[in-house]
């Protein structure tokens, strides 16, 4: 049984780096999007100021911190109930704060 949560406190750990991972790379390719888009504007526009953003919106680097945070909180977990050993939490704590 130790073998069997051991596999699926992996996966989770897994899938959480791969979504994190996935998140990253969409908000990196909407960048260059958008800087594709600021190529292509008219000389006119380009000098405009770029719109400031709303209100309430939080900051991409904070939503990329937070869930990396919240990784972290989920393999300090995984460990304390002992699903984890110590080389698998430096392994996979290293990967997240890569």
């Amino acid at each position: 049984m130790p073998g069997l949560l051991r596999g699926v406190a992996r996966t989770a750990v897994i899938s959480g780096t791969a979504t994190a991972v996935s998140n990253r790379v969409s908000r990196r390719q909407a960048g260059r999007w958008a800087e594709q888009d600021r190529e292509w504007q008219p000389a006119y526009q380009q000098d405009a100021a770029p719109p400031a953003p709303a209100p309430g919106a939080a900051q991409p680097g904070a939503d990329d911190m937070t869930s990396k945070i919240d990784q972290l909180k989920q393999l300090g977990d995984l460990k304390a109930q002992g699903l984890l050993t110590d080389e698998e939490f430096e392994a996979q704590k290293r990967q997240v704060l890569s």
